[in-house]
């Protein structure tokens, strides 16, 4: 099954932990699908991956630049996995990450249901939450 880790995001806004998840993600040789939920929020990940650091930036891709094969990462709106990421359901993946505002209720309540859903489907959970600007591990959820 596959493990997906809940991000409850307090104090960092996910434009910068995006990245240093993706970064980390790269550097031990992964490809990764990012899915947003609109074409605007993928323009939106497309320039900040190419600008959120001066020293560096994310190699990627979306559908306007096409060679899906060769991007490490994917920007997409579509349940889809053209780059080849570890397997776009959640089951054909190795891993899954979903990073939630935790200042905003409605986003909160919508982790909390897909934590359900991911649990009732037999998949391996892991709760981070941030704390003072560091990722610590709050729970753990098996299927049963």
């Amino acid at each position: 099954m596959t493990e997906v880790g809940f991000y409850h995001l307090r104090s960092t806004s996910l434009e910068r932990a995006l990245p240093r998840l993706l970064e980390r993600a790269v550097a031990e040789g992964h490809r990764v699908v990012v899915m947003a939920g609109s074409p605007e929020r993928v323009q939106h990940l497309d320039d900040l991956l190419w600008t959120y650091s001066e020293e560096s930036f994310l190699p990627h891709g979306a559908a306007k630049h096409g060679h899906a094969e060769r991007q490490p990462i994917w920007l997409t709106t579509e349940d889809e996995n053209p780059n080849g990421a570890r397997s776009a359901v959640v089951e054909r993946y190795a891993r899954c990450c979903d990073m939630f505002d935790g200042n905003d209720e409605a986003a909160v309540a919508s982790a909390r249901e897909r934590w359900r859903a991911a649990k009732a489907a037999g998949h391996r959970l892991v709760y981070w939450e941030q704390v003072e600007g560091r990722w610590e591990k709050r729970a753990t959820g098996e299927s049963g």
